[in-house]
């Protein structure tokens, strides 16, 4: 059919028929080739769905066609129109079921007890300046960088901004940057449809699609490759994806959290991070104070823990003495709020039915040998006493050293590794207690032989 024709039938969504081609004044394209092929009549219908063109269906003919033909031709064009719609609305189905089903895949990897360490806790001045700033730039679309040392909690701050902003009822998606080999980097940031390279075995949904309308966390944005830098520069601008394989691009509208415990300035100077990159993310910084700097939280956060650790290892709960209370703040959390954690839940275990023994889950380093917990500058002086510290000597150190690594193993049952063994209790390697059971001679007492 002519391109006249049907553009006339497409933009006025009304049908056309005409009878004799060779008395009408058309704008056709190929006159002579109608002629030499006879054509009488022409007839289009355009192909409608829910007051939308499709497209137009039409006919020549060497006969002449009347109204009873066109009516026929219209009444096709229907069922065709309703066809197409109903094909192209399963298509847009499947494509929404198999994306629902990617961020499904997505979120699930995120649920994690608590987020990451249950909720804010805390009454610090420190942590106060944080949800300031956070309720601040949580309403706007502002990029964010949040900074700090690991363990700190960046990733629960960037939950908080993103469930306190307008996107709240679209998803968060999270990117680990640092767990993605640089040869998947496109295929899991842009997506790719399938065949475009090896194992593509279908088309996949990328995170930045995913995260359309709502917000797409980058964690460890430090560690993307240089050379790979600047397609993220390009999406952040452009707010556009070309998905591997494909020759076009998508729109997107996704607000971006990055969050990094890299100095991202001393890297840019190193040449290690673009610059312009650095300023495209970190719009408005965000750094998390260490542990360390909000001592007074301590409590509140050790309690939080506790009381998590009991319901989740389905333990009672131990008391938080006084002096449980003294050892957590006189250390100085060198993995901050996440050892914290770890150090509350597994003075969980080893204290069932008794107060918290912090002294038996913290460093075991430390424990072993004896020595006090290394105290802060933020620690009240009379908390700490240097001159009346007991100096023990190197045999009372191996002797203590030894005896704990016995206690460790009663409790475990005599199992040196795997989950409750004494490795995991010390807070040790089993390659690294297994040395010391050697070098200190011990041995399980149902394995020595009697004297003869």
């Amino acid at each position: 059919m002519n391109s006249y024709i049907a553009g006339v039938v497409g933009a006025t969504g009304k049908g056309m028929l005409i009878r004799d081609v060779a008395r009408e004044q058309l704008h056709l394209a190929r006159p002579d080739w109608l002629q030499r092929e006879g054509v009488c009549s022409i007839v289009a219908h355009p192909l409608i769905s829910r007051n939308e063109v499709l497209g137009v269906l039409g006919a020549l003919s060497r006969e002449p066609l009347d109204e009873r033909a066109f009516a026929w031709l219209g009444t096709f064009a229907n069922q065709a129109a309703v066809a197409i719609a109903n094909a192209r609305a399963f298509e847009e189905l499947d494509r929404l079921r198999k994306q629902l089903e990617q961020e499904n895949a997505y979120l699930h990897e995120q649920v994690k007890e608590g987020l990451a360490f249950g909720e804010i806790v805390g009454q610090s001045p420190a942590l106060h300046e944080v949800l300031r700033q956070v309720d601040m730039v949580a309403p706007t679309d502002a990029t964010v960088l949040i900074t700090g040392e690991s363990g700190t909690g960046k990733e629960l701050v960037a939950h908080a901004i993103h469930e306190l902003s307008p996107r709240r009822d679209r998803p968060l998606v999270t990117v680990n940057c640092a767990s993605i080999p640089r040869e998947l980097f496109e295929s899991e940031f842009f997506g790719h449809v399938k065949g475009a390279f090896t194992g593509a075995l279908r088309d996949r949904v990328g995170r930045f699609q995913l995260a359309h309308k709502g917000t797409i966390f980058l964690d460890e944005v430090g560690e993307i490759p240089l050379e790979l830098q600047s397609k993220l520069l390009r999406v952040l601008q452009e707010q556009k994806v070309e998905r591997v394989g494909e020759d076009h691009e998508r729109q997107l509208d996704v607000r971006v959290i990055a969050a990094t415990n890299h100095d991202l300035r001393q890297e840019c100077e190193a040449g290690r991070f673009r610059r312009d990159l650095y300023y495209r993310l970190s719009v408005f910084p965000v750094e998390l104070p260490p542990l360390r700097n909000r001592l007074e939280d301590v409590g509140l956060l050790a309690s939080h823990f506790l009381n998590l650790a009991a319901r989740r290892l389905n333990c009672p709960m131990p008391a938080l003495t006084e002096q449980a209370l003294e050892q957590l703040s006189s250390y100085c959390w060198p993995g901050n709020i996440r050892e914290l954690r770890n150090v509350i839940e597994r003075a969980a275990i080893l204290s069932q039915r008794g107060p918290l023994r912090i002294d038996w889950a913290l460093d075991a380093r430390l424990v072993a040998a004896g020595m006090q917990l290394r105290p802060t500058a933020r620690v009240p002086e009379d908390r700490v006493h240097p001159a009346a510290a007991k100096v023990l000597s190197t045999a009372e150190l191996a002797r203590r050293e030894r005896d704990n690594i016995v206690n460790a193993l009663e409790q475990a049952g005599w199992r040196v590794s795997g989950p409750g063994g004494a490795a995991e209790i010390l807070g040790i390697k089993p390659t690294t207690l297994a040395s010391r059971l050697k070098r200190f001679g011990i041995e399980r007492p149902d394995r020595v032989l009697p004297h003869r």
